[in-house]
């Protein structure tokens, strides 16, 4: 499907951005030229994509569409049991309103929550526990599999807490909130090992499992040349479960999944699901929502899709780089994350340097990327009223899977880098507005003027 894209005159742009509090969540995107906002839903499907879609038949219960799909997830994660819920951010809420809420206090430790999973774990009451391994923080490191969970701290922390304070470990794959970095089989294999030597869950954030596949059969010994598909088995098979959204690598504009081994936990999960999602057959979807789910799992494991997928993220990745925009190295597989840190050192991070730059890229040339620094992570102490900066300050230009060309990514780097050249007129940010949980979303800034020439 084409979709016609329009890029408004500068000064329109520019009272645009001023109406929406200078937070670009808030534009209209027949407002935007080219939108790097998210990957999440924003893929094109393809054409058999759309024939199955057309040709399943709409059922309430026992639909052949879940089946469809339920195959297709046993085959490549393997595990037992699997419901469809709306979105991954659904998944996560049935997820630790079962395991996190009925343990207020308790810990969960990631390598990086996401903003969803950090707001679901302490909307149950729970508290999430970011354990990257250092050099995830030093943006201009190129060194693979930056992503990974620190081993010893884990192990370590365990020991401080307890196992009876820790209801599951989670890890992300691939490291979105650390700019998309990888995450080594390896890794996953020991952190596993950690969990189940303390009999704890251990749970997978399997939004971009395929491209963190790729990145280990591209990076790992003895992956090179192993079938990606197989890459991925071994990946799940280290997991009791995991947390999907499949408006990421499924393809597909709605959808997710939680899945389990554990025949008792998969119940309690079911019994919620139906309740808040709807019966364990569709869970809040469109049977042509699961088919579409199911073909695209497929579509996802290519290797020739990924090999394409990677060489975009590259293309954009070396355009910046030789102009010498400061960027996270090595490049994620979703993303090109700037450091807005490095970009703008003139601007305290409590002037949200990475918001002030997304809001004067849109400005300067109609591209929409996103904020994952200080008013996505960062937080208010709540005894001193202290403001707590992100470790990160990073701005995402997230590539929607199959939909820009090469030529809409050299328009991106080329207003990036004329930002890049003029980066000493761009001022910070006033915060006005912010919810207490994904405040991001929603929240309103002071004037940013005056934004680049």
């Amino acid at each position: 499907m084409v979709e016609q894209i329009t890029l408004l005159p500068r000064p329109q742009r520019e009272k645009l951005l001023q109406e929406a509090g200078y937070n670009v969540f808030c534009l209209r995107s027949d407002q935007v030229f080219i939108d790097l906002l998210t990957d999440s839903g924003t893929s094109a499907m393809s054409d058999v994509q759309w024939a199955n879609m057309m040709n399943t038949p709409q059922a309430y219960a026992g639909s052949s569409s879940f089946y469809t799909l339920e195959a297709v997830v046993q085959d490549l994660f393997g595990f037992k049991h699997v419901l469809p819920e709306h979105q991954g951010r659904a998944a996560e809420n049935v997820l630790f309103s079962t395991m996190v809420a009925p343990r207020p206090g308790c810990w969960v430790p990631n390598n990086t929550h996401f903003d969803t999973t950090e707001a679901n774990v302490l909307r149950c009451g729970g508290h999430p526990v970011n354990l990257a391994v250092p050099e995830a923080y030093d943006t201009g490191l190129a060194s693979p599999f930056k992503g990974n969970m620190d081993v010893a701290a884990l192990e370590a922390f365990i020991e401080e807490k307890g196992a009876e304070t820790i209801p599951l470990v989670m890890i992300t794959v691939t490291n979105n909130s650390a700019g998309g970095q990888p995450v080594s089989m390896d890794n996953v294999r020991q952190v596993s090992s950690i969990a189940k030597r303390h009999g704890i869950p251990l749970f997978i954030d399997a939004a971009r499992f395929a491209e963190n596949c790729w990145f280990i059969q591209r990076w790992e010994p003895g992956y090179e040349g192993k079938p990606l598909r197989d890459i991925v088995r071994e990946l799940f098979s280290y997991a009791d479960g995991c947390t999907f959204s499949g408006k990421k690598e499924a393809l597909a504009n709605v959808g997710g999944l939680l899945c389990c081994n554990d025949d008792a936990l998969y119940e309690a999960l079911r019994n919620l699901t139906i309740v808040v999602e709807g019966y364990p057959t569709y869970g809040g979807l469109a049977c042509r929502d699961l088919m579409a789910m199911a073909r695209g799992l497929m579509e996802v494991t290519d290797q020739a899709y990924q090999e394409y997928r990677h060489s975009q993220i590259e293309l954009l990745a070396g355009l910046l780089r030789d102009a010498g925009v400061p960027i996270v190295e090595p490049p994620g597989g979703h993303a090109v994350y700037v450091d807005a840190r490095r970009f703008l050192p003139h601007v305290p991070q409590e002037q949200f340097p990475a918001q002030a730059l997304t809001a004067a890229l849109y400005g300067v040339s109609g591209v929409r990327g996103v904020e994952i620094g200080s008013s996505c992570f960062g937080r208010v102490d709540e005894e001193t009223g202290a403001f707590i900066p992100a470790r990160l300050e990073l701005m995402r230009l997230a590539l929607p899977r199959r939909v820009y060309t090469d030529n809409h990514l050299r328009y991106v780097a080329a207003g990036l880098i004329k930002l890049f050249k003029q980066r000493d007129s761009i001022k910070g940010l006033r915060r006005v507005y912010a919810t207490k949980l994904l405040s991001h979303f929603t929240a309103r800034f002071g004037c940013v003027w005056p934004l680049a020439a």
